[in-house]
């Protein structure tokens, strides 16, 4: 089994209301500007999309509406993980039957498995579910890193396709590169590497940034499955900014905020998620500004985003 999904795939926010009802409407508004924009696929209910403040009943419904509207216009890519593996197995098989391209699994967190645990907790998933099937390595959140053992001997599994590392560890990535099965997709889980992941092997980026600049974030990829170097030095530093602004507190708290301040989406996000903390405000609007989003923008709501 193989993903034929390459580029910028969008880790798509969850548009709320002020009062932390989910924006139905806004939300299909964006699916449809990212395929207006170019971006290469979608990834619903991923870290950045909340999923941990979401019912199972609206994180299923986020995938359905996601699939429905998308039409077949782009790849959709669900987050089916959790640290109860039952869990994991029935939103996987919800979202399949949803109609998704392929479903995005994270590491067990907070539960702490061990090697053995996190090897028998995916097969399991894909022994019950089938696939295709990307794992999500990102140890920041989930406080424990699948070995580069594990990730192989997964691999081996005809219905696990790819990998998310959100690592930015490129010389781990360089390891799996070697010895990774013919065919396994590996996409980057963080803006600030992906390029470079992509330049060494990678087939795409699930992006944060692409939620503000997603033409931006496609030709970048673009330019990094070419080959261009020229291009993509050009491309990663305009971006370098935003990147770092993205996560100056925990995603999707500076996306969002920006977001709103580009009249995308309203102020919205569930406990214990907090609003942009005052202190970062200018240092995320100067980043946004410097990759050519104007504070004139920001500060009037225009509807902007496109490289």
């Amino acid at each position: 089994m193989k993903l034929n999904v390459r580029g910028s795939l969008v880790a798509l926010v969850t548009p709320m209301f002020p009062d932390g009802e989910i924006d139905w409407p806004t939300y299909r508004r964006l699916i449809d500007w990212h395929i207006e924009e170019d971006t290469d696929g979608l990834v619903v209910m991923g870290s950045t999309g909340e999923p941990p403040t979401i019912s199972s009943a609206d994180h299923i419904e986020l995938i359905r509406v996601a699939v429905e509207h998308a039409d077949n216009r782009i790849p959709v890519i669900a987050g089916t993980g959790a640290n109860s593996t039952d869990e994991a197995i029935d939103l996987t098989l919800a979202a399949q039957n949803a109609g998704v391209t392929a479903c995005l699994s994270v590491v067990p967190y907070y539960n702490k498995p061990t090697q053995t645990g996190i090897y028998r907790h995916f097969r399991s998933v894909a022994e019950n579910c089938g696939g295709p099937l990307i794992l999500y390595d990102v140890p920041s959140r989930t406080n424990v890193q699948m070995s580069v053992e594990t990730i192989l001997s997964l691999a081996e599994i005809d219905c696990i396709v790819g990998l998310k590392d959100a690592t930015g560890d490129l010389a781990r990535a360089n390891e799996l590169f070697h010895r990774l099965p013919t065919g396994f997709s590996v996409y980057s889980g963080d803006d600030a590497s992906a390029a470079a992941l992509i330049l060494m092997g990678a087939q795409g980026n699930i992006s944060v940034t692409a939620n503000v600049l997603p033409r931006a974030m496609h030709q970048l990829c673009v330019a990094a499955l070419s080959d261009d170097v020229a291009t993509v030095r050009q491309l990663s530093r305009r971006l370098a900014a935003v990147n770092q602004a993205l996560f100056i507190e925990s995603n999707p708290i500076p996306v969002k905020w920006a977001m709103a301040r580009m009249g995308m989406i309203q102020d919205g996000l569930r406990l214990p998620l907090t609003p942009l903390s005052a202190e970062h405000v200018a240092t995320v609007a100067s980043a946004l500004q410097k990759a050519g989003i104007s504070l004139g923008d920001l500060q009037h709501g225009a509807r902007v985003g496109s490289a």
